[in-house]
């Protein structure tokens, strides 16, 4: 072990020496796109070939494999990551965002594996969620810590990450420019001249991987047969509308549901309450069985007629209102099956149900308008179910330049770039307005955890409480006299405060040397004044779990430059001052942003 080490501390010095800093990102750059693009590959095979194996030999009508299949599937998800994982592996973008805004860029080790084998089961066995988030973070996991095997700095860290998850995008959709917007717009990563060709190159390398192992063609197979006409923008625009408000919904709802699932303590029940209402959904709508991608198929196909066939309700197909009222239905569930997939154990993100609620909520707006032959000509179904992915996925991931060019490069629609763009920006505006956060970021935003473009923010973000606490205050009680402050506390320090605690260590005020400086020259009342008479409240308390950002704007209200730092509980822990913060953020900014 010891010789290992010694040989790579030697390639180390001989990179060092050798290969300049920015040579050396490249080339990591590079394998860490090739290693996204194979993890992205061996998911979705395996995925695949466990739901071929399973639906095969499905047939017309009510199937109770239907019923089986994805308790199963959560169940072994659950407990690979209850008794091997034994850690969180839920909500992988969040996590990454997470990462890079509190962790410094690190991400655990076993995420370079653990979600790729948790989300097979869950998928492959028809989890309603999609692959495309545990990849993100598989992919961000292997940069990550490619970069901490290399010992590269915090700053460059930052830029593998972003890398990794342009990668996984890339490779698992074969859309490698959608990777390279999804950081800047979801990861919300500087776009910067030192940034974009690392990126690029991990994009560019998983995309060419996916190639040479899948094919050149496009994810789905689209081929336009009407073109798009410039009477239809008004409908295009009420359909961004409409995917906005489907976007608010999911994104709320999505939030809720697993407020209450928290609620469950026990793991065992949020199992049982999450696989049977799962089941129950898919048996139900067995389009919901995981990612959808074949609804999407037949949607962009224009054959959607037999999607109810294996449904115990397959009757409803039978009439023009019957489909619509079968992928609307769909269309308000797909949060409550996804949900229950995530929450009951199973692991999955929401790309794969953003872009299948667009498909449909495309497709059921332009057959609902048909219908009424509101337009003077009829509006193609499969051209409104394409544009409705891109509205939802740029509503829900708040990322609309993502939706138009993931949904071009994943099918090919580049005649309907236009549209795209239109029904994109109309429904990030919808949404926007009732939701600032995407799906991914709101938990971090309510906790005041989140990076955004905004750089002093971003900075403020990135501080941690303790690199500016201070601890070096000499503490005294209420019941002390002046005497015993004057010769234990102001004559052994060199501050001009000092907390007063109980005996349980609760802050109860403050003494400051100014309110008593006329007194505490004058021996005589040494013993007639004790610091439960002259001490002062702060003007207000900091807690140790509160967000930079909240504390700076307290500083600012209070017109303080020091402040006691309690916990939870009231128990005194420090002070900090608005100097201290000030250097930190000097200090970050440097080590983060420099050469922006």
């Amino acid at each position: 072990m010891e010789k290992k080490e010694g040989r790579f501390h030697k390639f180390l010095l001989w990179r060092q020496k050798h290969i300049n800093e920015r040579t050396f990102v490249l080339i990591i750059s590079f394998m860490v796109g090739l290693g996204a693009a194979l993890a992205a590959i061996i998911l979705k095979s395996t995925i695949h070939f466990i739901q071929v194996l399973l639906t095969a030999d499905l047939q017309e009508g009510a199937n109770y494999w239907l019923l089986i299949y994805p308790v199963t599937g959560i169940l072994m998800a659950g407990l690979f990551v209850k008794y091997i994982v034994r850690d969180d592996i839920s909500h992988g973008v969040t996590k990454i965002l997470f990462a890079i805004s509190q962790r410094k860029s690190r991400i655990k080790p076993h995420n370079m594996w653990s979600s790729l084998v948790a989300s097979t089961f869950t998928i492959g066995f028809g989890g309603s969620v999609g692959a495309e988030a545990p990849i993100v973070l598989t992919g961000a996991a292997i940069g990550s810590n490619l970069g901490r095997a290399f010992r590269l700095e915090q700053k460059t860290l930052m830029l593998l990450v972003g890398c990794g998850a342009a990668g996984a995008i890339a490779g698992i959709f074969k859309a490698p420019i959608a990777g390279l917007v999804f950081v800047i717009e979801v990861l919300m990563l500087d776009l910067t001249m030192t940034s974009v060709l690392p990126l690029l190159i991990s994009s560019v390398t998983a995309a060419t991987i996916s190639y040479i192992f899948t094919g050149t063609e496009a994810m789905f197979k689209f081929s336009q047969t009407e073109s798009f006409l410039i009477e239809r923008i008004p409908y295009v625009l009420f359909l961004g509308i409409f995917c906005g408000l489907v976007s608010l919904y999911f994104t709320r709802a999505m939030i809720k549901i697993e407020e209450l699932y928290r609620k469950l303590k026990r793991y065992w029940l949020k199992f049982v309450v999450g696989s049977a209402i799962l089941s129950v959904l898919i048996f139900l709508f067995p389009p919901l069985y995981g990612e959808g991608y074949n609804t999407i198929e037949s949607l962009l196909e224009g054959n959607f007629m037999h999607l109810s066939g294996q449904s115990p309700l397959n009757a409803v197909h039978i009439n023009y209102w019957g489909i619509v009222i079968f992928l609307f239905l769909i269309l308000l569930t797909k949060v409550f099956a996804s949900s229950a997939t995530n929450s009951g154990g199973g692991c999955g993100g929401i790309f794969a149900p953003s872009l299948y609620l667009g498909c449909i909520a495309g497709f059921v707006f332009a057959h609902t308008l048909n219908y009424f032959e509101i337009s003077a000509s009829s509006l193609s179904e499969k051209n409104f179910a394409l544009m409705g992915m891109a509205g939802v996925m740029a509503g829900v991931m708040h990322a609309p330049l993502t939706g138009v060019f993931l949904i071009a490069e994943l099918t090919g629609g580049y005649d309907l770039f236009l549209p795209l763009m239109i029904v994109s920006i109309s429904s990030y505006a919808t949404i926007i307005t009732f939701e600032p956060h995407s799906i991914y970021s709101v938990r971090l935003a309510k906790k005041g955890e989140l990076m955004t473009h905004h750089k002093d923010q971003a900075v403020l973000t990135l501080l941690k409480m303790d690199s500016v606490i201070e601890t070096d205050f000499i503490k005294v009680t209420p019941y002390m006299s002046l005497g015993d402050i004057v010769k234990n506390a102001i004559a052994q320090s060199s501050r001009s405060m000092f907390p007063v605690v109980k005996d349980d260590n609760k802050l109860i005020g403050i003494v400051l040397v100014d309110n008593i400086r006329n007194i505490m020259f004058r021996p005589e009342l040494y013993n007639r004044f004790y610091v439960s008479r002259f001490m002062v409240s702060p003007p207000a308390k900091i807690t140790n779990d509160m967000p930079m950002e909240k504390i700076m704007k307290i500083f600012d209200d209070t017109k303080a430059w020091n402040l006691p730092v309690v916990d939870k509980d009231g128990h005194y822990l420090g002070f900090v001052s608005k100097s201290k913060i000030f250097n930190a953020y000097r200090e970050v900014l440097v080590e983060t942003f420099s050469g922006d």
